[in-house]
């Protein structure tokens, strides 16, 4: 870290930063959470280019384990989502199919949507915990590994439909097995009941997003 800002800090002042920088910068600042202590969950990701996270390889808060199963779920269904949110939003421009567009617009109001309900709850029952994404999470790790923005951001039209619902079906199904793992907790662990409630309406909604993926893939690929 010690050199990565004295690499920024020269860039500053010589001004480096006009060719090709952006995309440099934004692979130098590319770190996992055990080595930046950043709290994806609390990121803005609006203003990021698509590809300048790579959702695939992220990795666990330190101690994310141990902190209570409603953070974890919080912090890390949150990055699960905004993985979605960054896909659907290259369909907006990408997707060749009108019903594509409709669908990614969906996803994206209905998942950030989500996202903001999370985040009120995380600053109103954990405003002082440090963050809480978990890869070991159930379903959270095969749910971004085959998440892959670079070869989405090469293609567009039916070629960008079909392998969104190829990425998108498995980034869906992690996110059914993070909330049936949430609802299934019965101990003294058990979820507050309207975070189990927006679990119960994730798993319904994606259900029912899956099924129909499932079918436009075996349509366009016939």
């Amino acid at each position: 870290m010690r050199v990565y800002i004295l690499v920024l800090f020269s860039l500053l002042i010589f001004g480096c930063a006009g060719t090709g920088g952006s995309k440099s910068g934004s692979e130098n600042v590319q770190m996992n959470d055990s080595q930046s202590g950043v709290d994806h969950s609390k990121m803005d990701h609006s203003n990021m280019g698509h590809g300048s996270m790579d959702h695939s390889k992220m990795a666990s808060s330190p101690g994310a384990a141990e902190a209570p199963i409603d953070l974890q779920f919080i912090d890390s269904m949150i990055a699960h989502h905004q993985g979605a949110v960054d896909m659907a939003k290259l369909g907006i421009g990408r997707a060749g199919r009108a019903e594509m567009k409709t669908f990614c617009a969906a996803v994206i109001a209905d998942q950030e949507r989500e996202i903001t309900q999370m985040k009120r709850w995380r600053d109103e029952w954990f405003k002082n915990d440090g963050p809480a994404i978990n890869v070991d999470f159930p379903g959270m790790r095969e749910g971004m590994n085959g998440m892959d923005m670079s070869k989405l951001e090469a293609l567009a039209g039916n070629d960008f439909d079909v392998e969104f619902v190829r990425q998108m079906i498995p980034h869906h199904e992690g996110a059914l097995l993070m909330s049936q793992a949430l609802i299934q907790r019965n101990d003294d662990k058990a979820p507050r009941p309207e975070l189990k409630r927006l679990a119960e309406s994730i798993v319904k909604a994606q259900d029912l997003e899956i099924a129909q993926m499932k079918k436009w893939l075996a349509e366009w690929t016939k």
